[in-house]
């Protein structure tokens, strides 16, 4: 009888950087031999746009961090990770070849840069690339499908979801794997330093809520001390808006939008906590959030790169005046207004912002200063290390309101805000010590009132004229 042998594969390794619920696990036979592949695009990572890299130091940092990790996660299998900087249509068909494996694995990704570099690494590859699905968090057989007949709003979404559609289980672990064959001549390949890769140092900031480390273990360590060793969990839907401190909000960001957490798994914990001590708005409310996570990622995959032009995926025509200075003012934190500028601060020095300061500063950008929302996701781009294409882009054209689920303007009130949530301005002053020296309370967000220097809008002049636009905007899409 003649032997079948198992082909040999390689692993490419894109925003699944952990071993749980790890989807290429799921098509590697015991007795195949495997490698593991992760590749550093430039062209997502290192291209300038408007001067600026796509990515930033702090965002580098946690990235490399998380492949340094999977690698030692991966030799503990027995299998390597190589590591290369490349495009990946060029970079793989030269390791087919030189490691003669017969399969390349890969899960594909919802946003249209990504997809463009799947096609050309199939064009390359031929019937040797075998992509595997969309990760959902959700059962469906055929992601592409399902966001083809996707709803527009978000609730009519969340109501299938929640009634219909079951949480997908998260995948087993593997506990040991045969590695390939590496020719002498083929390097295992070093990761690159931010000074190599042409970024400045990354220095921890010790004002930010949380020293952000890359990596599976750091963020499996993250989700069980925040959910079961500190119980906060719990009470999370009271606590969720808050801006200071480590334990507001689960921070688990990060890890998903490297994938060095599962969704599926966080969602499974969600389901154990109930399960074991509680379950209330609180344990429900980070599954929401999830969904809404999941429903981004379809949504993207729905509209492709619709959702990066100016009037949206709502044809929502608007037109921006983009006053000199102002983009500048913003992204350095010196509009002059303390919780847009407070929340600035801690994006640039940490890579972090609190999902109520992304809300404000999203709004003051494209509504006050009147500045094109998509220079501010941009700028999230290169800044946040959670920054993931599908909610980052999402979150911004919905905050334009230009995205999904439209409901008419959406212009946040800054005082209002800040009253809300920094009613004694401690927030604004841990962030601009300098700038608010001297005054206390609510003092601290309206300076001008008080000597200090005017910013460069009124809050509430230059609200009510974003108004005024919104309103003439739509009034010219319906006489077409």
């Amino acid at each position: 009888m003649e032997q079948v042998t198992t082909p040999s594969a390689l692993l490419w390794f894109r925003r699944q950087l952990r071993l749980h619920d790890q989807p290429l696990f799921e098509v590697i036979d015991p007795d195949q031999s495997v490698c593991g592949i992760f590749i550093l695009d430039p062209r997502e990572h290192l291209a300038e746009v408007d001067g600026t890299s796509r990515t930033g130091s702090n965002r580098m940092r946690f990235l490399l961090e998380s492949v340094a990790e999977l690698r030692t996660a991966l030799a503990a299998l027995g299998v390597e990770l190589l590591i290369r900087v490349g495009h990946p249509e060029s970079v793989l068909p030269e390791l087919v070849d030189r490691l003669e494996v017969q399969r390349v694995h890969y899960v594909e990704e919802p946003g249209t840069e990504e997809r463009s570099v799947e096609r050309a690494v199939l064009s390359t590859l031929g019937d040797r690339a075998r992509p595997l699905p969309l990760d959902t968090l959700l059962e469906m057989e055929d992601p592409r499908s399902f966001a083809a007949e996707l709803p527009e709003v978000f609730s009519r979404f969340r109501r299938v979801a929640e009634k219909k559609m079951q949480l997908a289980r998260p995948r087993a672990a593997a506990v040991t794997m045969k590695s390939v064959r590496r020719p002498g001549g083929v390097p295992l390949g070093d990761l690159p330093t931010l000074e190599e890769l042409g970024l400045p140092a990354a220095c921890d900031e010790p004002g930010g809520v949380l020293a952000f480390r890359g990596g599976e273990s750091e963020g499996l360590s993250r989700m069980n001390a925040w959910i079961f060793e500190e119980d906060r969990l719990r009470r999370y839907k009271e606590t969720r808006n808050g801006m200071l401190g480590a334990d507001y909000s689960s921070k688990f960001s990060p890890w998903l939008a490297t994938g060095c957490l599962s969704p599926r798994f966080v969602a499974s914990e969600t389901l154990r906590y109930e399960a074991e001590r509680v379950a209330n708005d609180s344990t429900y409310w980070l599954r929401f959030e999830l969904l809404w996570r999941e429903y981004f990622r379809l949504y993207l995959v729905k509209h492709r790169g619709t959702l990066f032009t100016p009037s949206g995926t709502q044809d929502h025509v608007m037109h921006w005046g983009n006053p000199s200075g102002h983009f500048a003012a913003w992204t350095s934190g010196t509009t002059g207004v303390p919780l847009v500028d407070a929340n600035m601060r801690e994006l640039a020095s940490t890579g972090f912002m609190s999902n109520r300061g992304r809300q404000i500063v999203a709004s003051f950008l494209s509504k006050n200063l009147d500045v094109d929302w998509r220079m501010g996701a941009r700028w999230f781009e290169h800044c946040l290390i959670d920054y993931c294409p599908a909610a980052n882009w999402g979150n911004w054209a919905y905050a334009a309101g230009v995205g999904a689920d439209p409901r008419g303007f959406r212009g946040f009130d800054v005082a209002r805000q800040a009253r809300q949530y920094d009613p004694v301005g401690e927030y604004v002053a841990h962030w601009l010590p300098d700038e608010l020296e001297g005054l206390q309370g609510s003092e601290r967000h309206e300076p001008w009132l008080h000597g200090r220097p005017r910013p460069i809008v009124s809050p509430e002049s230059s609200l009510r004229a974003a108004r005024m636009r919104w309103d003439q905007a739509r009034a010219d899409s319906e006489l077409g």
